[in-house]
């Protein structure tokens, strides 16, 4: 989420996340989980990723190919709905379908802030909620399930009846935080598990990767092993009030906090259970979209590389939450990223028009702009 931030912030707050890492590492008894995780990551012959909805729609943005990758560009709604046009907002929502052989797979992963606008899109973009074979969400801010709730009153009944939402833990229930200038908090939103299950959803909540219907796979919980700090956002509060919130006891014996997270009191958010969905293409390589990135995007495609072995990185898609870095930070993580054999850069939602300038200079021929309504084919061409 959108927060402001000045260079001593980004220190302190840094300062005191390292400290956190340090005396808590990973969640606990999951530390060790997720080190031996280990997947046979399913290839596809093909993916498509449509951006549903992010900051803005830009009816000029460039519609140059990107090498092996086929980019297109929606410029305007459809004849019959000249009369709107796609929305952006703070948040990101992606739909994704893969090929295998004879077998197509679509899921929608995250929901962007509001689900007027995710409506609006889904509709102007001619997507099928119909055809929709899971969901996915990345973690538990706002800009990406503010419109879940929304979207499911409006698509549930012509969904199919068994569909799953995936997601990398228990802390995307937890409540949000965010700090006030004269030393209050206020809500930073919360996603209220009950209406999940009265929309008939069945949850996966999983800290260690799962394999998707053969396609795609999610990373579990990201370990911090690279010099990436956890740049502030929220705040975090664990417990259950009136029936909503993270579940504390979840936690107890499996994974480590502080006694004051586990207290329920409001500290720097570490996202703990963010994960990544990724694919692997055929004859390309990984395709690793990081939603919002907040555990690292160096951390994320190590840790990509390490549960499937693949080393390849095709292309890193999505949030890389890398706005409020200062510039010395930045490229820092820039000269990371340059290790990795990475084909293609497409930064979404908070990656930050200060990367984009610095790929611009630095990586110029992997960097492929976006926009909501882009989409990009991955692997080989229908």
């Amino acid at each position: 989420m959108p927060q402001h931030l000045h260079r001593r912030g980004f220190i302190q707050a840094s300062a005191a996340a390292a400290g956190a890492i340090a005396a808590a590492g990973l969640p606990g008894a999951a530390q060790a989980a997720t080190a031996a995780a280990r997947i046979e990551a399913p290839e596809v012959d093909r993916l498509v990723l449509l951006n549903v909805l992010d900051t803005n729609h830009d009816i000029f943005i460039s519609g140059a190919q990107a090498g092996d990758v086929a980019v297109e560009r929606t410029r305007r709604s459809p004849p019959d709905k000249r009369n709107r046009t796609l929305d952006g907002q703070w948040g990101l929502s992606l739909h994704l379908t893969s090929t295998k052989g004879g077998e197509t797979r679509r899921y929608l992963l995250d929901f962007g802030y509001t689900a007027a606008a995710l409506n609006n899109n889904i509709d102007l973009l001619g997507i099928d909620a119909a055809a929709l074979d899971g969901l996915i969400l990345s973690h538990g801010h706002a800009d990406h399930f503010g419109g879940l709730v929304g979207f499911l009153k409006e698509h549930r009944a012509k969904m199919r009846p068994a569909i799953k939402l995936y997601t990398g833990g228990e802390d995307v229930f937890c409540h949000r935080r965010l700090s006030e200038t004269d030393g209050s908090f206020s809500e930073g939103g919360v996603l209220d598990r009950r209406e999940i299950a009265a929309a008939k959803v069945d949850l996966v909540l999983s800290e260690t990767p799962v394999v998707i219907d053969g396609h795609p796979f999610t990373t579990g919980a990201v370990p911090r092993v690279s010099l990436e700090k956890m740049l502030p956002n929220t705040l975090v509060e664990r417990g259950v009030k009136d029936g909503v919130g993270c579940d504390v006891s979840h936690y107890q014996g499996s994974v480590h906090f502080t006694p004051e997270e586990l207290a329920g009191k409001p500290v720097p958010d570490q996202h703990w259970h963010e994960h990544a969905t990724c694919f692997r293409v055929k004859d390309r390589g990984l395709v690793v979209i990081t939603s919002c990135g907040h555990c690292g995007v160096i951390n994320t495609l190590k840790r990509a590389q390490e549960i499937t072995g693949v080393e390849k990185i095709h292309a890193l898609v999505g949030g890389f939450h890398l706005a409020p870095a200062p510039p010395d930070y930045l490229a820092q993580i820039m000269a990371e990223l340059k290790k990795f054999d990475i084909d293609h850069l497409i930064p979404m939602h908070c990656s930050g028009s200060n990367f984009i300038e610095m790929a611009k200079r630095d990586m110029p021929e992997k960097l492929v702009l976006c926009t909501t309504g882009s989409r990009f084919t991955f692997g080989a061409q229908a």
